[in-house]
Formats: structure tokens, sequence, C-alpha cells
């Protein structure tokens, strides 16, 4: 077995709770300016790059689960951001489509964590990319999360749970 510095374990536990507290002050920041989640803004976000989309469409884009688009399709329903149209093609499919309030919403909310990651990722050589996404999924598998429902929407917590993720 490796003897590992103090420092390093401490220096990474450190940057680990780090990346944990950005991630609830942005989740705090969302619903207090926005009135959304992380998870709801996604969607959101790709409603009205998609201009109107299909529940399993949403699904997979977000790499979640058909019930947690319910979930929080719904809540958007409920919020009167989004609605849901009946396919004209094939009426037994629903589109979800954005509505005048959720592009308000899309507006009044900040600059998204994970939009800023993508810009910085972005800048970086391929080599560091590379070496990130190798390093970021090595720290995943030691957190044992390998069966996690995860999407690409950085939240604390389950992205379908009640609260302030939800």
């Amino acid at each position: 077995m490796n003897e590992v510095p103090h420092d390093r374990i401490d220096d990474s536990l450190i940057a680990l709770r780090r990346i944990l507290r950005a991630t609830e002050a942005f989740s705090r920041e969302l619903a207090q300016s926005a009135g959304v989640t992380p998870a709801q803004l996604r969607v959101l976000q790709i409603v009205e790059q998609r201009d109107g989309v299909t529940p399993k469409a949403l699904a997979w884009q977000m790499r979640v689960g058909q019930a947690t688009v319910t979930s929080l399709v719904d809540k958007l329903v409920a919020q009167q951001l989004v609605r849901r149209q009946p396919s004209e093609v094939d009426r037994r499919q629903t589109h979800v489509m954005i509505t005048d309030k959720g592009r308000h919403c899309l507006r009044q909310a900040p600059d998204a964590q994970q939009q800023r990651f993508v810009r910085a990722f972005r800048r970086l050589a391929d080599w560091e990319q590379a070496q990130l996404v190798s390093s970021l999924e090595r720290v995943a598998a030691m957190l044992d999360t390998e069966e996690t429902d995860a999407s690409t929407v950085l939240v604390a917590g389950q992205i379908d749970s009640v609260g302030r993720d939800g």
C-alpha cells in the first residue's frame, strides 16, 4: 500500500468540499433569483434550444431516467414555465414546449455553473481535457458511484428530489 502524505489527502478532500459548497451555493442563488433548481434550469435550456422536445429525448440528453424527467417537467408545468403539447405527427407523443414565462426565467437565471465549467474546459488543451476526465472518473469510482443516476447538471443531492434539487 502506498503511503500518501496527509497534506495531499487533506488537499484532495478540501478540493472536493469546495466543489460541493460551490454547487450548493449556486443552487441557493438560482432558487432565489429564478425560482428553479439547476436541473429545472437545464430542462428549460434544452427545451428552448431544441424548440420543444419529447420527454424521452430530454431523459436521454440529460442522462437520467424517464421518471426523473416526468417529475422535473411536472414541476415546470405547475410553475407555467413549460407546457405539454401533443405531437401533430403522432398523437401518442407529447412535446415539452417553453412558455414566455419560461424564457423570462432563463433570462433571470445567473450563469449556470456547468456553463462556466464548459467554457473553461474548452480552453484546456486536448491532453488536459482527457486527463481531467480520467481523474474525475477515478474520483467517482473511488466514491463508489457507478450505480448513481447522474446527469450533466451540477447539483448536490438527487436530481429529482423534492426541495432544492427538484
